[in-house]
């Protein structure tokens, strides 16, 4: 039987990138399905599409979890997505109380606002999955951000309040566990129909770029591929693979 999500759980002082940290233990075989790993501080933490993760020593959630999804096709690396995507929102939305919802394909937002993102690295070998590490960065107590970072948002702006960042990173991993085993469990068209309600946006206009094209069109939700199911105001409905969000 495989550990629990969180345990065991590692503190990191300073690190290159908590997932860069995770992958050398996985590939070292030092690691076991679960193994957490929390950075207080990252010298080149990672984003999407290559981006710089950004954030202040010990004030914000960033770490990364080892995975081993081998009962799952890697046809399915979506479905993981939005199951870890989901627990990020439940865990966020309890101290934000409203406004959270999930920026297709796997940014947490609060209104307007991103405060944070998941990073998932999959190895595979041939047909076969051989893990994932799963990295995490949302904004806890961090009030202040570098120019040129569009947005942010943090649950301390939000609330008022200071939290332990310890403790909220083990919770978060209690949630990521419950959703692992709900998609272990349960039919992946439950796991995509709670990440659709949950979506930035939902059934509302928004702007899209997809190369060079600028259009409008409604989110209405996702396929089972994972792609983003908008309807344009002349009612076809697009499936969108690749694209850039307008944000206001």
């Amino acid at each position: 039987m495989k550990s629990q999500i969180g345990q065991p759980f590692f503190e990191l002082g300073e690190v290159d990138s908590s997932n860069n940290y995770a992958m050398r233990m996985a590939q070292a075989h030092l690691a076991v399905h679960g193994t957490t790993w929390f950075a207080h501080y990252q010298t080149a933490g990672k984003g999407q599409r290559g981006k710089a993760w950004k954030a202040e020593p010990g004030q914000n959630i960033m770490m990364s979890c080892l995975l081993e999804p081998d009962t799952l096709s890697v046809d399915n690396q979506f479905v993981l997505n939005a199951a870890i995507a989901l627990a990020c929102f439940k865990f966020f939305n309890k101290y934000a109380i409203d406004k959270t919802s999930i920026k297709w394909p796997n940014d947490i937002f609060w209104g307007d606002r991103k405060a944070g993102g998941i990073l998932i690295e999959n190895v595979l070998h041939g047909e076969k999955w051989r893990y994932a590490i799963v990295g995490i960065g949302l904004n806890i107590n961090q009030t202040l951000f570098p120019e040129g970072i569009r947005n942010p948002v943090s649950l301390k702006q939000i609330t008022g309040n200071t939290f332990d960042v310890i403790a909220l990173a083990k919770e978060l991993c209690f949630l990521i566990n419950n959703c692992w085993n709900q998609l272990l469990t349960a039919p992946f068209q439950n796991i995509f129909n709670e990440y659709s309600t949950c979506l930035y946006r939902i059934n509302e206009m928004s702007t899209f770029r997809k190369e060079n094209l600028t259009f409008n069109a409604t989110v209405r939700g996702i396929n089972e591929k994972g792609e983003l199911l908008v309807e344009t105001p002349d009612q076809k409905t697009l499936t969108i693979g690749s694209i850039e969000w307008v944000l206001p």
